[in-house]
C-alpha cells in the first residue's frame, strides 16, 4: 500500500459477509451492490486472502421452514394458491442460488481473477431473479417464507466445500442445470394459467441461467485441464461419489448445448436416465 492512499475493500471478505446476511431483501440488495462495486473498481479481487468458514452458513430467514424434498407438496398452478406455491418454490431456488454463487466467491482461494468476477456476476443476477419473483409473489397475496421448502441445493454446496472440482461439476452444471430443463414446461403451465408476468420473469431467468451453467462448465473444464483430469470420465464418478440427484428427462438439449455441454456429455445424460 502506498502511504496516504486509501485502501480498496476486498471482494472475498465482502462476499462472505453478504452470505451471512439473513434478511433476503438485504442480501439481494447487498449482492447487487457488490457486483456494481466490482465493476466500478471499488472492490479489489483478492485470490489469496485467507478466510475461515464461520458457523451457521448461509444466513437465511426463519421462514421458509425447511423440510425433506418429498415433504414439499406439489400443487396445481391452475389455482391461485397452487400458482403461488409454485412460484415460491422457484423464488426459494433463486435465493439459494445467491448463496451458492457467493460461497464460490469467498471459499475457493487461489483461482484466477476471472473466476471471482464470474461468480459475483452470477450472484448479482440471481439476486435480481429473486427480487423479481418475490415482487410478483407479493402481487398474489403471498411472500417468500409462506410455504415450506427444501434445502437440497445448499446441502450439495456444503458437501463439496472441500473440493472445487466437485463443486463446479455438481452444483452449477448438475443441480442448477436442471432449471434449463424444467423452465419451459413450467412456463407452458403458467401461460395456460394466464400468468404472463411470471412467464416473462422466467424468460429472463432462463436466459441468464444458460450463462450461469456455461460459467460452471467453463470452470469445471478449466480445473480438469489444470489437474490433468478427463472431464467427461470424471463426471459420472463425482455423481456417484456425492450421490447427486438422478436427472430425469426430457432435457432441454438446445439450452444445454448453448451452456457448453458436449455431445458426449449429453449422450451420457440421456443414457443414464
Amino acid at each position: 500500500m502506498i502511504l496516504g492512499m486509501p485502501t480498496i475493500p476486498l471482494l472475498r471478505p465482502a462476499a462472505l459477509a453478504t452470505l451471512q446476511q439473513a434478511d433476503p431483501a438485504t442480501k439481494a440488495a447487498q449482492t447487487q451492490a457488490l457486483w456494481q462495486a466490482l465493476q466500478s473498481g471499488a472492490l479489489a479481487i483478492d485470490p489469496d486472502t485467507a478466510l475461515s468458514a464461520p458457523p451457521d452458513l448461509p444466513g437465511r430467514p426463519a421462514l421458509p421452514r425447511l423440510v425433506p424434498a418429498d415433504q414439499v407438496p406439489t400443487r396445481s398452478p391452475f389455482t391461485p394458491a397452487g400458482r403461488a406455491a409454485l412460484l415460491h418454490a422457484i423464488c426459494h431456488i433463486e435465493f439459494n442460488a445467491i448463496n451458492l454463487a457467493l460461497d464460490a466467491v469467498w471459499r475457493f482461494a487461489g483461482m484466477p481473477g476471472a473466476f471471482y468476477r464470474d461468480w459475483l456476476r452470477v450472484a448479482g443476477e440471481e439476486a435480481l431473479h429473486f427480487s423479481l419473483l418475490r415482487a410478483h409473489l407479493q402481487t398474489l397475496g403471498h411472500d417468500y417464507g409462506d410455504f415450506d421448502a427444501h434445502d437440497g441445493l445448499w446441502r450439495m454446496t456444503a458437501a463439496t466445500a472441500h473440493d472445487i472440482v466437485a463443486r463446479m461439476a455438481l452444483v452449477p452444471r448438475t443441480l442448477e442445470a436442471r432449471g434449463l430443463d424444467a423452465t419451459p414446461p413450467i412456463q407452458a403451465k403458467l401461460r395456460k394459467a394466464g400468468d404472463q408476468a411470471a412467464v416473462a420473469i422466467l424468460d429472463v431467468i432462463l436466459r441468464d441461467e444458460i450463462g450461469h451453467v456455461a460459467i460452471g462448465n467453463h470452470w469445471y473444464a478449466w480445473l480438469c485441464r489444470r489437474d490433468g483430469l478427463d472431464a467427461e470420465a470424471l463426471y459420472p464418478q463425482l455423481v456417484a461419489r456425492y450421490a447427486a440427484p438422478r436427472l430425469r428427462g426430457p432435457f432441454n438439449l438446445d439450452a444445454r448445448r448453448a451452456a457448453g455441454f458436449s455431445e458426449g456429455e449429453l449422450r451420457w445424460l440421456i443414457d443414464a436416465t
